[in-house]
């Protein structure tokens, strides 16, 4: 099985300040002024599976108009991942860690 590869890579602006976050469970760090969406993306090939069909997902408009970068916090809180900012200790679930069968 082969890990999973970052749909983004980061080219610049690498000096910011790291932000700490979970994602699925595990801590990750973004950059200050990322998008929750730029942080998943820099760690993981998808941001959500489809809740209708199950395809992998990772955001279509880029700008909140089209609804499909919705993601939810552990507290089952949902927010846009084009347009919200990533914060210290925010914790995502993004529904595409699969169980071992």
């Amino acid at each position: 099985m082969s890990a999973v590869q970052p749909l983004l890579r980061r080219l610049a602006e690498t000096g910011r300040a790291e932000v700490p976050f979970v994602l699925d469970g595990v801590p990750r760090t973004a950059l200050a002024g990322d998008t929750v969406l730029t942080a998943v993306l820099t760690h993981t090939g998808q941001l959500r599976r489809n809740e209708f069909s199950g395809a992998p997902r990772a955001g279509f408009c880029m700008m909140g108009a089209c609804q499909d970068c919705w993601v939810q916090t552990v507290d089952g809180e949902r927010l846009r991942a084009c347009s919200t900012f990533v914060q210290p200790g925010m914790s995502l679930v993004t529904g595409t860690v699969q169980e071992a069968a």
